[in-house]
C-alpha cells in the first residue's frame, strides 16, 4: 500500500491517489470498476446520485433495497451502473468522504503555510 496515499474507505470502495504519479485525477475503485476522477466529477457523480435516488422501483420487488434496479449515470455520458438502493448509499458515501478528506486536507495544507 506504500503506492497509493489512501483518501476515503468504506463498505463499498476505497479513494486514493498514485504516490508515484504527479497528476489530479482521484481513483475510486467500487464494485470491481474503478473511475480516474477529478473533484469536479466527484462533485458531477454526486449531482447524478440525488437524480438516481427519485427512481422508483417495483412494488412488490423481494429483493426490496438490494435489487439493482436503479440505473446511475456516471460523469461519462457513456457509462451507467445498475445499483441497489444500499449500493446508491454507499456510492454517496464513498463519494461524500472522498470530497471531504480532499477539502479538509487542502484547507490544513494551506492553513499551515501561514
Amino acid at each position: 500500500m506504500d503506492e497509493i496515499n489512501k483518501i476515503y474507505e468504506n463498505q463499498i470502495g476505497i479513494s486514493f491517489v498514485w504516490n508515484s504519479r504527479s497528476t489530479n485525477l482521484i481513483q475510486i475503485i467500487f464494485r470491481d470498476t474503478g473511475f480516474h476522477l477529478v473533484e469536479e466529477e466527484i462533485e458531477l457523480f454526486l449531482e447524478k446520485i440525488i437524480d438516481s435516488k427519485t427512481q422508483t422501483q417495483c412494488f412488490e420487488c423481494k429483493l426490496a433495497d438490494d435489487c439493482r434496479s436503479l440505473l446511475l449515470q456516471t460523469p461519462s455520458n457513456k457509462i451507467s451502473l445498475a445499483v441497489s438502493r444500499v449500493e446508491l448509499g454507499q456510492i454517496e458515501d464513498l463519494l461524500k468522504g472522498t470530497l471531504f478528506q480532499l477539502r479538509l486536507n487542502s484547507y490544513l495544507n494551506e492553513l499551515c503555510k501561514n
